[in-house]
């Protein structure tokens, strides 16, 4: 069913800005036919490289394949949003000059086209809408694969022992090594989160999209990742296309505390931090015993006890409201990736980027570390987070 969706909305996608694009030209005969083709052929890539992905066919070749249907698919789209932009405000035109005309019961000649006019016109515009969208295209690429932004973000948490003010996590998202984002990312990635020298790391999922077998040397950097009390992390989506157990092995060969529905205590100079942890909203579908439970995950930490929750998809706060926890750390959205797209997942999600209060809860939301699908960033880079805990009021011992 994804896949029939997916299919359906590529399709109305290339066909809609391949007909605007190609309307105004003079094509037929073969030259109409390879336009077409190069066309399906941008259509199909990323659709037929994820079908071979989710049989087990992961090769150089696939991977290949999908860098061009995934760079195709963000250059359409950013083509579809100027399309539809551009249709509305012709549309917009020719019905004011209709209402104006009307009105005054004129024709003023200056204000109208003839044929020839109107095609140089159509054909300028599109000229310009590919190479705007080219342009947006190449920064968004540049932007996609330069170093991720370091974000500082200071969070308060009531009577928050003076043992953990100052506390500092960095917390890394949504890195989806696969066909695009290989070890070299990583490596960078795992250098600069060291470099901020954490107390703790905290990963809230979406760490691959491929299976073990082809992706265990590309996720080997992660080993590396270092701070003084420990790496853990929580089952996003994207763990449960790629074979979830096989990873969750994987995770904890690497070094990470895996947290599935439980939770630990961080415990400094007498003082105590519960850190719990979530599997992913969606992970029942596939896993029956994975189903999300953060009453599970929260059981036997007293009320009083300070908290942090690690859930990959911000909607997990739905399912908290009775539940004494302090902060949520998600990802999941990307932030919306690139826009305008962010204004769909803004949309889509009550909470997406940033932090949001949640009744007593704070819920933070990072943008992702990587990316996935188009290898684009365009406005919203991609994010590792470095928050340090404060207390609103003198802390206690």
């Amino acid at each position: 069913m994804f896949f029939i969706v997916v299919i359906f909305v590529m399709t109305l996608l290339y066909g809609y800005v391949g007909a605007r694009v190609i309307a105004p030209f003079d094509i037929s005969g073969l030259g109409l036919f390879g336009y077409w083709a190069i066309i399906v052929l941008l259509a199909v890539a990323p659709i037929a490289g994820m079908i071979f992905r989710s049989r087990g066919h992961e090769n150089p070749f696939i991977d290949a394949f999908l860098w061009l249907g995934f760079i195709g698919m963000g250059l359409f789209s950013l083509a579809f949003v100027a399309f539809v932009i551009r249709d509305l405000g012709w549309i917009t035109g020719t019905i004011s000059f209709k209402i104006l005309k009307s009105i005054t019961n004129s024709s003023p000649s200056s204000l109208e086209f003839d044929s020839g006019r109107r095609q140089f016109l159509l054909m300028s515009m599109n000229l310009g809408i590919v190479g705007v969208t080219s342009l947006l295209g190449g920064i968004g690429l540049f932007q996609a694969r330069s170093k991720a932004t370091v974000i500082v973000q200071n969070i308060t948490i009531p009577n928050l022992p003076t043992a953990f003010q100052g506390l500092k996590i960095a917390q890394i998202s949504d890195l989806h090594i696969g066909p695009t984002i290989k070890a070299d990312y990583a490596r960078t990635v795992v250098e600069q989160v060291n470099a901020l020298k954490p107390d703790l790391i905290f990963f809230t999922g979406d760490m691959v999209d491929g299976s073990v077998d082809r992706l265990s040397a590309d996720v080997e950097p992660l080993r590396h990742l270092k701070s003084k009390y420990g790496t853990y992390f929580v089952t996003g989506n994207h763990e449960y296309y790629s074979g979830a157990m096989e990873w969750v092995d994987k995770v904890q060969e690497l070094g990470m505390i895996h947290l599935e529905n439980e939770h630990r205590i961080l415990r400094l100079n007498g003082a105590s931090l519960a850190i719990a942890g979530v599997t992913d909203l969606m992970a029942h579908h596939t896993i029956t015993s994975h189903k999300t439970n953060p009453h599970k995950a929260m059981r036997g930490i007293p009320d009083d006890m300070p908290s942090i929750m690690l859930a990959h998809q911000p909607g997990t706060a739905e399912l908290t409201q009775d539940l004494a926890i302090d902060l949520m750390l998600c990802g999941h959205t990307h932030g919306g990736q690139f826009m305008p797209f962010n204004l769909a997942v803004a949309k889509a999600h009550k909470y997406y980027a940033g932090l949001y209060r949640h009744g007593k809860m704070q819920v933070y939301v990072n943008r992702g570390t990587g990316y996935w699908g188009p290898p684009l960033r365009l406005g919203i880079p991609s994010e590792i987070t470095l928050i340090s805990l404060e207390s609103d009021v003198s802390g206690i011992s």
